[in-house]
């Protein structure tokens, strides 16, 4: 019997456009506040149809990044003030603004958002959120490996909590969870700590204590907010 090969699908001309169009806007080629170029320059520079860039362009303003204005230039939108969870996705595939002071404001949501939803998921603690923790002080890896794990204990946690809004609010950064891990983690002494939080944390998770968990939390998220505010002024 043959094997189907793997083939790679080409990116669409659309797809690409608007991946393009969306790098030019976050890495300032195209500013905040700035107008577009003419379609007709546009769709040359990209080597595109203007139908095609048209439809990148749907999609960018459907998304928030820019604003059509019938008869006037597009503009690019100002997505920090006026941008939402959905954007967070696609500054997760930018590793270029994933900047310290960028990474310190993710760090402060969640500092905000974990000790409540780690309280409800202990106090609501199975059998799978224990072996999850177990298996999390046993780790002794890579950076990569930490961020990984760190990423996904919170998932869970929001899981755990029965509040489902925690989840859509975690899900909307946590690919930038991630990626942000991946520098914080770089430290041999960030990963000791937080296995040692894991460590705590399972004690609670064993004994359904959310209060404990709750401060506990609390007292990690602010202290790794410092460690990490600290790397940036040492």
């Amino acid at each position: 019997m043959s094997t189907i090969p793997v083939w790679v699908t080409p990116q669409k001309p659309t797809d690409l456009a608007e991946k393009q169009l969306l790098s030019a806007i976050l890495d300032g080629s195209f500013p905040i506040g700035s107008a577009l170029p003419p379609e007709r320059e546009l769709a040359q520079a990209l080597g595109i149809t203007r139908p095609t860039l048209r439809e990148a362009l749907q999609r960018l303003a459907r998304d928030g990044w820019i604003r059509i204005q019938q008869g006037k230039s597009t503009l690019v939108s100002d997505f920090w003030k006026d941008g939402n969870l959905v954007m967070l996705n696609a500054l997760a595939q930018q590793p270029e603004s994933l900047t310290y002071e960028f990474i310190t404001n993710l760090l402060e949501v969640r500092s905000s958002l974990a000790p409540a939803y780690a309280s409800l998921a202990v106090s609501r603690a199975d059998e799978a959120l224990i072996a999850f923790l177990e298996a999390c002080v046993n780790l002794h890896g890579t950076p990569e490996a930490y961020a990984q794990a760190d990423q996904e204990l919170h998932h869970r946690l929001t899981l755990q909590s029965g509040n489902p809004i925690f989840t859509l609010i975690y899900n909307g950064f946590r690919k930038l969870s991630y990626q942000a891990g991946l520098r914080y983690f770089a430290s041999p002494e960030a990963r000791e700590y937080s296995r040692a939080y894991y460590q705590g944390l399972l004690q609670d998770a064993r004994q359904k204590d959310g209060a404990s968990a709750e401060e506990r939390t609390r007292q990690v998220m602010q202290n790794s907010l410092i460690y990490w505010q600290r790397t940036l002024n040492p």
